[in-house]
């Protein structure tokens, strides 16, 4: 029996915070609770309500995190099953929300307005899910990554899977990677190059895998095709229950949750580039290379992972031993708040272009550069050394 007692010799100050991690998916089933109790139908937004207002005024209320895991600790932190628990107790409560919201939005007594208030709460969930399954898809065990899939089926992202594992954390910081975003790229120049990228790279590495084990792409040992499918045995079941006239807010659903995460990709190495070495090779990802923020109460939704730069550098690591780096650069205000900031193109470069600026030191020859806009962000903000060197 999984019991959740409180161990007064733990290493880690935060250990009983994790299962708040939990709220997120839970908000799927607040809805229909809160609007019956309250008589405010608002609630059916529930899910926007808690990331773009709840979140960002809880992380400033209570500030910084500050608390490192020690590295004799690590082991102990690793081994202990309490912290996959609260992942794995993500997907369940995950699933049952999308049933009970499939359930209202086949029936009449929701309003457009409040069904498509109660997509924007599951797609806010499902992308969420989808950090969920990033935490699981990088552990080594197959139950594991199993259940990584299975956290992606409900924003029919599979191929996140590969992508983020093999494309984007080899080519990170990089103009080679579709998940880096480059400086002076907003957003909606970002998200069709992320999304169509990431695909791509993640069809053609996985095509690479199988052929080198010999295997067609049709072959069960494929990993998207065996997350696809999951995607449609959800949906299918789903809509074999529920009928047809769920599937728009089914898939409204999905597309938000794969724009959270790739909103979310695009304040992780915005404008960042890595070093190259003597040989011209891209040098290893460095805590330099990803823009961390240590805000205690997106930490504990997000399971650390604001704590990106410890991640680029230690994969392998749970998120629990996740730590903040002083070399790291650092982002104004928790996830949340940056995606709001990221929403509005003039108001993200006026925060964050300045910021990137000051962590290079100035020196544009290590930024990630959108090319159509290189030769105007040299004009603005280079040396005439970096001008006369790009004329």
């Amino acid at each position: 029996m999984l019991t959740f007692s409180k161990r007064s010799n733990s290493p880690d100050p935060k250990r009983h915070l994790w299962v708040l991690g939990l709220i997120a998916p839970a908000s799927a089933l607040l809805p229909s609770q809160l609007v019956l109790r309250t008589g405010l139908p608002v609630f059916w937004w529930i899910g926007p309500i808690i990331i773009f207002i709840v979140i960002p005024a809880l992380d400033w209320v209570v500030g910084e995190d500050g608390v490192n895991p020690r590295d004799e600790d690590y082991e102990r932190l690793s081994n202990d099953k309490y912290y996959r628990w609260c992942t794995f107790l993500f997907l369940p409560v995950q699933l049952i929300g999308l049933l009970i919201a499939c359930a209202m939005w086949a029936g009449d007594e929701l309003s457009l307005v409040d069904k498509l208030g109660l997509a924007a709460t599951l797609g806010f969930v499902s992308g969420i899910g989808i950090n969920a399954a990033h935490e699981l898809g990088h552990r080594v065990e197959s139950a594991e990554n199993w259940l990584a899939k299975i956290a992606l089926a409900q924003s029919g992202y599979g191929h996140f899977f590969v992508e983020h594992n093999k494309g984007h954390h080899a080519r990170v910081a990089t103009p080679d990677d579709p998940a880096s975003a480059r400086f002076g790229e907003n957003l909606y120049e970002f998200l069709p190059r992320s999304v169509f990228g990431g695909l791509r790279s993640a069809i053609e590495l996985e095509r690479n895998r199988l052929r080198r084990k010999n295997r067609g792409w049709w072959s069960i040992q494929n990993h998207i095709l065996q997350a696809w499918s999951m995607t449609v045995v959800l949906f299918g079941s789903v809509l074999a229950v529920w009928g047809w006239r769920i599937l728009p807010f089914l898939l409204l659903q999905a597309v938000l949750g794969a724009a959270l995460l790739e909103t979310v990709n695009y304040i992780e190495h915005y404008g960042l580039l890595r070093a190259r070495k003597a040989n011209g090779r891209w040098a290893r990802c460095s805590p330099r290379d990803s823009w961390n923020s240590d805000r205690l109460v997106t930490n504990i939704f997000l399971f650390h992972l604001q704590r990106h730069s410890d991640h680029h550098a230690n994969p392998g690591r749970r998120y629990q031993t996740l730590r903040s780096s002083e070399e790291s650069p650092q982002l104004p205000a928790g996830y949340a708040t940056m995606i709001l900031f990221a929403i509005f193109p003039p108001l993200w470069r006026r925060v964050m272009d300045t910021r990137l600026l000051e962590h290079l030191d100035g020196d544009l020859s290590r930024a990630n550069i959108l090319p159509r806009k290189r030769a105007k962000i040299l004009a603005i903000h280079g040396s005439d050394e970096e001008v006369q060197a790009a004329a």
